[in-house]
């Protein structure tokens, strides 16, 4: 059972936003007031425009109804998974991004679709906040920094998808309602305006309290910065995050959580790593329309199909995303971290399907009792996807240190914080020197599964890791660096074309 939730519940044309309380069956309603566009704005309709921007975070696993979560769309591309499921054209956009050979007929479209409705709905807070009466000054600059981080969120993935985007900040009102194309270090531009105004000292707190748990921090703010100008390779402004992360790591109210696997039950979600998560609750989903309810569907896309767990702790999926041999084996003996992140099932214990491994992701996979009946039980696990902990903090700073040369903060060094990550995975002092090799591998082992692998290795400039000929498991591709950048979508093209707004291809996708 989940507690001391931040709910962020859609009814009808309106948001409701719950408070907390011991359990998942409250609604506790704030006001439903809407302002009549451009009008006044009172406290009620700046937070059911607020809770409506809020609600995106629940949408990816079946977005727009297609099957595209973030952490698994990421990984596609990385050197830790396959596509898995039924034959290569189960999903076969998927199977396609997994090979590098996406095109814009063949896309994950469902990401497209939720974060641009994300971007207009930011929008819209920004606009009423603009027009708020009788609101408390210090309450509305936290109501518009909520907004702009969300705003650079979903931008910045909109950003690391595609690249050379569409942006806007104004409503789209007038015909043709299209939006000019930004070039990607443009639009790198425009989410670092959003999120240095949401880290703005005095904005928001650095730890959100248990009455606002699932809200954003300042602390997520920064991780979200760190994200961003890493990927950029933004290197003016590597010391300004090093600073962060050690305000962030010495101040801030984190640790890691003990016990690595135990983390990613129901009953941890929001635990002391936690910077910022998904609210996702087992209801509310339908195959009719991905654009309702709570639930997550990602448990069930990756977990064995037919399994039988003598535990009775996990329950079968549909196959997809298989663990790579190669993953498993970069663990070393007595880390915790690979029994929390992979499990692998004994042959007779479950149905093979494409690409199979028999090594299945487990942080986010189906567990028994997580998704309870009624409804469409596939489309609603409760599992929070883990966004922002406190375990990326720490390896930041260390990467920073030691890879991009910056000056230890206050003392802190990056070997500490390379100890801190391996006593938690080993339970005992295991250290190793922090060099870049140890923290680049150690990200690896750390984060399998949340998302993380493809964009590190991009950003680091070790793409050759993703050339693959593994023809026994069906995939054999080779990275070119306008791979970076998927096409855009064929859909989005055809809106344009012949209008000012006319969407040009990126760069090597026909």
């Amino acid at each position: 059972m989940k507690n001391n939730k931040f709910l962020m519940i859609i009814a009808a044309a309106f948001v409701v936003l719950g408070t907390t309380s011991c359990g998942d069956d409250f609604l506790t309603a704030s006001s439903t007031e809407k302002q009549e566009a451009g009008g006044a704005a009172t406290e009620g309709a700046i937070l059911s425009n607020l809770g409506s921007a809020y609600q995106i975070l629940l949408f990816d696993s079946y977005a727009n109804n297609n099957y595209n979560s973030v952490p698994l769309m990421s990984d596609l591309r990385s050197d830790d998974i396959y596509k898995g499921g039924g034959d290569a054209g189960d999903q076969g956009q998927l199977y396609k991004l997994s090979q590098f050979t996406s095109s814009a007929d063949e896309n994950i479209t469902g990401l497209w679709s939720i974060y641009y409705t994300g971007l207009a709905r930011c929008n819209n807070v920004i606009i009423a906040c603009g027009n708020a009466v009788n609101v408390p000054e210090a309450t509305l600059e936290q109501y518009k920094a909520e907004a702009h981080f969300l705003r650079a969120y979903y931008v910045h993935l909109l950003w690391k998808f595609w690249g050379n985007i569409p942006y806007f900040e104004e409503p789209l009102t007038s015909a043709p309602y299209m939006a000019k194309q930004f070039k990607a270090d443009d639009i790198y531009k425009e989410i670092m305006e959003d999120i240095d105004f949401a880290a703005t000292e005095g904005k928001l707190p650095m730890k959100v309290s248990a009455a606002n748990t699932g809200r954003v921090s300042r602390a997520a703010v920064l991780m979200l910065k760190a994200r961003v100008v890493l990927y950029q390779k933004d290197a003016s402004r590597y010391a300004e995050l090093a600073k962060d992360m050690e305000e962030l790591i010495s101040t801030g109210g984190y640790d890691l959580y003990s016990n690595f696997d135990a983390m990613w039950n129901d009953e941890n979600e929001f635990c002391v790593e936690s910077i910022f998560e998904s609210n996702q609750l087992p209801e509310g989903k339908t195959w009719a329309s991905g654009w309702q309810g709570y639930g997550t569907n990602l448990p069930a896309f990756i977990s064995p199909n037919g399994l039988t767990d003598p535990a009775e702790v996990f329950k079968g999926g549909w196959g997809f995303g298989p663990v790579r041999q190669a993953a498993y084996a970069v663990y070393e003996d007595g880390d915790t971290r690979l029994a929390g992140s992979i499990n692998a099932w004994p042959e007779g214990s479950y149905t093979p399907r494409f690409q199979d491994t028999g090594l299945f992701m487990r942080k986010y996979s189906a567990r028994i009792g997580y998704n309870p009946p009624p409804g469409d039980q596939d489309l609603n696990f409760c599992n929070n996807v883990r966004i922002f902990r406190f375990a990326e903090a720490l390896l930041n700073y260390a990467e920073l240190v030691v890879i991009h040369g910056q000056t230890e903060v206050n003392g802190l060094s990056a070997q500490s914080c390379l100890d801190r990550i391996r006593k938690r995975a080993f339970g005992a002092d295991n250290s190793i020197p922090a060099t870049a090799e140890n923290i680049k591998l150690e990200r690896r082992r750390e984060f399998l599964g949340e998302g993380m692998r493809f964009w590190d290795i991009v950003r680091w400039g070790d793409t050759s890791l993703l050339n693959d000929n593994d023809a026994a498991h069906n995939s054999v591709r080779t990275w070119n660096d306008y791979m970076k950048y998927l096409p855009i979508p064929q859909g989005e093209l055809d809106k344009t074309k012949g209008t000012e707004y006319e969407l040009e291809q990126n760069t090597g996708w026909n």
